[in-house]
C-alpha cells in the first residue's frame, strides 16, 4: 500500500473518530472517507482492528520521527524544548490523534492497549535520552527517576497539546510551549 493511501486512511480515521470514537467506526466509513475501496482495506489490514492497529503505529512512527529529528548535540533542555514544540505542531496538525492516544491509553481494558503500550514506550525512550543527558551533566535533582520523569513529560506534552486544541486554541503554539518549558526547567537545573 502506498504511503499516500495510508496517509488518507490515517486522516480519515482521525476525522471520523472525533465524533464516534474508534469503536463506533466501520471499515465502510473509513474507506469511503479516505476514497479507497473497502476491499483495499481488508486486503492490506484484514479487519478494522488491523487497520486501526496499523494506523496507530503509523501515527506514532510519524511523531517519533519528528521527535528524533529534533535531537541534536545542543543543550538537552533546548532539545526537549524543540521536542515539545514538535509535539504541539504534530497534535495541531492531527488533533484527533491526541484524542485517540489519551482515550485509548487509559481505557481499561482497551482494545488497542497492547499496541499503544509498545508505541508509548517508543516515544518515552526518545524523551529518556534527553533526561539522561541532563542527569549525566548533573542537572537533575537527586532522586529523579528518569523513567517516571520521561513518562510524565510525554503525558504532559500529550495532554497539554490536547487541552490547547480543545480549550485554548486562542493561544499560540509558542505560548503553550513556553508554559510547558517553565515546568521542565524546574526539573532540569542549569
Amino acid at each position: 500500500m502506498s504511503g499516500a493511501t495510508k496517509q488518507k486512511l490515517f486522516e480519515a480515521t482521525l476525522e471520523l473518530s472525533k465524533s464516534r470514537g474508534l469503536v463506533g467506526l466501520t471499515v465502510d466509513d473509513i474507506a469511503a472517507a479516505a476514497g479507497v475501496a473497502k476491499g483495499t482495506v481488508y486486503y492490506n489490514f484484514g479487519s478494522k482492528d488491523g487497520l486501526v492497529d496499523a494506523l496507530l503505529r503509523y501515527g506514532v512512527d510519524m511523531l517519533a520521527g519528528r521527535l528524533r529529528a529534533a535531537v541534536s548535540d545542543a543543550d538537552p533542555l533546548a532539545v526537549i524544548e524543540a521536542q515539545v514544540d514538535t509535539t504541539l505542531e504534530f497534535i495541531a496538525q492531527y488533533p484527533g490523534f491526541s484524542q485517540i492516544l489519551v482515550s485509548e491509553l487509559w481505557r481499561t481494558p482497551g482494545q488497542w492497549h497492547g499496541t499503544l503500550s509498545l508505541l508509548r514506550e517508543e516515544i518515552i525512550s526518545i524523551v529518556k535520552e534527553q533526561l539522561t543527558r541532563l542527569e549525566s551533566a548533573g542537572r537533575l535533582p537527586a532522586g529523579v527517576e528518569i523513567p517516571t520523569a520521561a513518562a510524565g513529560l510525554f503525558g504532559t506534552m500529550l495532554v497539554v497539546a490536547l487541552d490547547w486544541q480543545v480549550f485554548g486554541a486562542h493561544r499560540t503554539r509558542a505560548e503553550v510551549r513556553d508554559a510547558v518549558m517553565v515546568l521542565i526547567r524546574g526539573l532540569g537545573r542549569r
